[in-house]
């Protein structure tokens, strides 16, 4: 750090000199010295500073924004604390790592937790016995470290979209007495929504390094488990649906589907046709964005896929986990990859995306209202769209990265201190066709591409070395790329 700062300082001092020595050299002489040496002191500043710095240029609001933003239907009081905290108050001791897809006891608790823990990997699971888990939730409430936030994926969109005084929010979800004391004023929530009781989820979070017997995390990542049937039935779909006609809305976020899970396989079959059926009657010109979350059921995720739901929405946000779950639920590119090492690599996600929009996008000959997806992962984000659907894409996805950087740091703006650049510097932009070999500029951190009909825009993430706070960052960076978005009248 000080080699550089002293090189800084010598450039300065160089640059100075010329000026004074500027009468005495040719125009042409002091024109090349000038930027030479400018473009050394450039290159002389960090990565993460170029990169910040690039994305202040880039991230420009759209020619026409949103006004009104109708969100729902999963919300709920989020306990955050530490995983390795609350298990040790439960008396629980270190063992290995078993994945569960429901969970049933805190033995099943205490595995999965290991599981995830030893990934680095973000989960979501239901918790089936209600007795157990209010004891677990108490015990969790009551801890000395416990914080209580909004939580839930519809509020946390709302809740960050909030914070743009220009916007007017509606929230439809389960909204309890201590959910709505903590939401933004700029929230509206209809009274057919409000309930007696919260529901509260638990949000385990480890650091990056965090040891817990023989498991050691090599990310920092979040376990969130909860006992919520209010969510898990869709409870408040038709009364979200049945609020648009007097909020009227210009863009429409939906999430929760995920919650679905921990129901029985008829009702979970059933109350998704209805949700079809409640999305159908959506007005087709108002855009609507489904936000996707931790899954274990592929027939599940196959029936979101093809019955209906993908071309009813003209926009998705995932990660990857939830990437690779859906190429492995629908046999698309690459789902022999049993999970990701490391960073995912950027040409298979970019194939995966691409199919996805090829599958179950808008084409000519497919009457699909699909045309976006917003992919995010700890080192890098990438947007998809199909040609002439969207505008500002490029700003959109350096804002979502942006703000992964902010919130995670619990910062206003990227420290550049705080975050460092975790993106590969050279990757492939495909796996299944003649691929492009891109090198990253971060003085030009946004990277474009096209394939078919379909642009990719690409940008680094500057992670936070000692993240606040993990839960969440996923809703916040979809609803920062949504709120920079702009989508064309069809």
């Amino acid at each position: 750090m000080w080699q550089r700062s002293v090189c800084v300082g010598l450039l300065a001092l160089a640059l100075g000199y010329l000026c004074v020595l500027g009468p005495e050299l040719p125009p042409a002489a002091l024109r090349q010295l000038s930027a030479s040496l400018l473009g050394t002191l450039r290159r002389a500043r960090s990565l993460e500073a170029r990169t910040v710095a690039a994305w202040q240029a880039a991230i420009v609001r759209p020619a026409r924004g949103w006004a009104r933003v109708a969100v729902g239907v999963n919300a709920c009081v989020d306990v955050v604390l530490s995983g390795v905290k609350l298990l040790e108050a439960l008396g629980l001791e270190p063992s290995d790592g078993k994945n569960h897809a429901v969970l049933t006891s805190r033995q099943d608790l205490r595995e999965a937790f290991a599981h995830f823990m030893e990934r680095g990997a973000a989960a979501e699971r239901f918790f089936s016995d209600a007795e157990a888990f209010r004891d677990i939730a108490r015990t969790a409430s009551e801890h000395p470290a416990a914080q209580l936030y909004v939580g839930g994926n519809a509020a946390l969109i709302g809740q960050k979209l909030a914070t743009n005084p220009d916007l007017k929010i509606l929230l439809c979800g389960p909204v309890g007495p201590k959910l709505h004391e903590l939401l933004d004023d700029n929230v509206v929530v209809p009274p057919e929504s409000m309930q007696e009781r919260d529901e509260f989820h638990l949000i385990l979070e480890y650091q990056a390094g965090e040891q817990w017997g023989r498991v050691r995390a090599p990310a920092a990542n979040r376990f969130i488990f909860s006992h919520d049937l209010s969510n898990g039935a869709l409870s408040m779909l038709e009364v979200f649906v049945s609020s648009l006609d007097e909020f009227q809305p210009d863009l429409v976020v939906l999430s929760g589907l995920h919650m679905m899970e921990g129901q029985s396989k008829e009702m979970r079959q059933r109350r998704l046709m209805e949700a079809v059926a409640s999305i159908s009657d959506i007005p087709t010109d108002i855009p609507i964005h489904l936000e996707l979350a931790s899954m274990t059921d592929q027939d599940f995720m196959s029936n979101i896929m093809h019955q209906q739901v993908f071309p009813l929405v003209n926009s998705i946000g995932l990660n990857e986990q939830e990437l690779l779950f859906l190429t492995q639920a629908a046999s698309g590119p690459h789902a022999s990859l049993a999970s990701w090492s490391g960073i995912p690599d950027v040409g298979v996600v970019s194939d995966i995306l691409f199919w996805i929009l090829k599958e179950h996008g808008r084409t000519a000959e497919r009457a699909s209202d699909l045309t976006r997806i917003h992919f995010h992962t700890l080192a890098y984000h990438i947007l998809v769209t199909v040609d002439g659907h969207w505008g500002n894409q490029a700003a959109a996805v350096a804002a979502g990265a942006r703000a992964a950087g902010t919130q995670a740091c619990a910062t206003d703006t990227i420290d550049t201190s705080k975050v460092f650049l975790k993106a590969p510097l050279e990757f492939v932009t495909s796996h299944t066709e003649a691929p492009s070999k891109i090198s990253l500029n971060p003085d030009e951190p946004v990277v474009q591409w096209h394939r078919e009909g379909i642009s990719f825009h690409f940008t680094p993430v500057l992670v936070c070395k000692d993240p606040v706070r993990t839960v969440g960052l996923g809703d916040a960076i979809s609803a920062e790329g949504l709120f920079y978005s702009e989508v064309y009248p069809q």
